[in-house]
């Protein structure tokens, strides 16, 4: 900030009573120099603009046939004519390592045929998708540079940050060129924003604008603290711009990544409880303080929790030291602790206190998937089911928690379409039959030839029908 000369300067010194305003007045021009100059120098050539370019095939009908109300009756039965275009995405990215790996969000880069790396003295390289991830809207990218060093960034404990820390923003926003705006951080820990599978976001008010996502949010020391991933804008569409509310994931989560590239996989601790958030109701009823923590309802069994003694009704209050205000955060604390470590993690049990020692391993993957096309005379013929287990359904965007036989595909006109069963919906018994496994499901809906009792869930909801041969 910059103060012209003779102007007082009015220092505030917080403490006891004694506190008293001092003025001074500004005696050399260093005084009144304040400049983030050196570190845009000293990490801006690490901040890259990332060009994704994807072939889309449109296909061009009659305005009659593109009627939402003609399309309910008829779907998509009429060809038309079709033609292709070049679909672009603008964003940023942040060199991690001086072999040219590259961080950026996922949905910069999805659906992409070809990506364009530029880095801040303009050169272009080509770039290849090491890592995609959607849970975390990060990706990891690779572009060969012929042995030559690349400027890049070290990763800074994103907890080690507090509200009123300044950070700095780089990024490319409008595609104008690679831009820096500074801020401050405005809130730690936010959740519940339906921006990934793991909500658990940096708020600054930093400008960031389109174009900015998968750009660094950088300290005072010149480290990655965060990726900035999204804003909170009153207007839609390509024309939203920064209204002081940005988003970035942490670097605890970009490093989980980052590790997910040495390994060849992205695998991430697993608990395997789900939980409820704490409400002030629920922690009235609890006799605690305040509404934080989780309220146990499922443990799954053999899980890393079940095996460490953690139950149904214990509240999780901390993670290795880290309050855990809502089901989210939960799942970020776990998520960002190494594979293998121990987590000490503080419960509250029939109004005591306790730490339960908890190892972080991967999600189980019993039992084999076994995926199977149901065939044969019977109503679930059609269907593609497979067996659940923690570590399938996170391959598949499904429930971890959940047990059973899942249905992953359904035919078109037949008899399981016929019946109404959907993709994501689990096969829960058969004729008074529990169905635990792919193979019962196949034996129980052959063994009848005259009628099905079949009961499945749907988004939390346990429907039954009948059905005669």
């Amino acid at each position: 900030m910059a103060l012209a000369a003779g102007i007082a300067l009015t220092l505030l010194s917080f403490g006891p009573a004694s506190a008293q305003t001092v003025r001074q007045v500004p005696a050399s021009r260093e005084d009144i120099q304040y400049s983030f100059a050196p570190l845009v120098r000293k990490v801006g050539p690490a901040v890259v603009n990332i060009y994704a370019r994807a072939e889309v095939t449109e296909r061009r009908i009659s305005p009659l046939f593109d009627d939402p109300f003609f399309r309910r009756f008829f779907g998509d039965v009429f060809p038309g004519e079709t033609r292709k275009r070049t679909a672009q995405s603008l964003g940023s990215g942040v060199i991690m390592r001086e072999d040219g790996l590259v961080v950026t969000n996922a949905h910069v880069i999805k659906g992409a045929d070809e990506i364009t790396v530029v880095l801040a003295d303009r050169r272009e390289f080509d770039a290849k998708i090491l890592i995609q991830d959607e849970r975390t809207d990060l990706a990891v990218l690779r572009i060969e540079t012929d042995g030559e060093n690349l400027p890049y960034l070290q990763i800074r404990d994103s907890d080690e940050l507090e509200v009123g820390d300044i950070v700095l923003a780089i990024g490319n926003p409008f595609g104008v060129g690679q831009t820096v705006t500074s801020g401050i951080i405005s809130a730690l820990a936010r959740t519940a924003l339906g921006i990934t599978d793991y909500s658990f976001f940096i708020q600054t008010d930093a400008a960031i604008n389109p174009g900015n996502s998968g750009g660094a949010l950088i300290s005072m020391d010149g480290r990655l603290v965060g990726v900035n991933t999204a804003i909170f804008s009153n207007q839609k569409g390509s024309g939203a711009g920064s209204v002081g509310i940005g988003f970035a994931v942490p670097s605890n989560m970009v490093r989980t990544i980052l590790e997910g590239v040495d390994k060849g996989v992205i695998i991430r601790p697993w608990l395997g409880v789900s939980g409820q958030t704490m409400t002030t109701e629920l922690a009235e009823q609890f006799g605690l303080p305040r509404p934080v923590g989780v309220a146990v309802t499922d443990v799954y069994p053999d899980g890393p929790a079940a095996n460490a003694g953690i139950r149904v009704g214990d509240i999780v209050l901390k993670v290795s030291g880290r309050e855990i205000v809502d089901e989210q955060a939960l799942r970020y604390r776990v998520a960002t602790r190494p594979l293998e470590s121990i987590a000490e993690i503080e419960i509250l049990r029939r109004g005591e206190i306790e730490t339960v020692s908890v190892p972080m391993r991967p999600p189980l993957a019993q039992p084999a998937p076994d995926l199977r096309d149901l065939n044969g005379q019977h109503p679930l013929a059609g269907a593609r089911v497979a067996n659940l287990s923690p570590a399938f359904a996170l391959e598949n965007d499904l429930d971890d928690m959940a047990r059973g036989v899942v249905v992953l595909k359904v035919a078109r006109q037949s008899p399981a379409a016929r019946i109404g069963l959907r993709p994501g919906d689990i096969v829960l018994e058969v004729n008074g039959e529990k169905i635990d496994l792919v193979a019962t499901l196949e034996r129980a809906m052959l063994s009848s030839q005259n009628a099905w009792r079949i009961s499945i869930r749907r988004e939390g909801q346990v429907l039954t029908t009948e059905i005669k041969s």
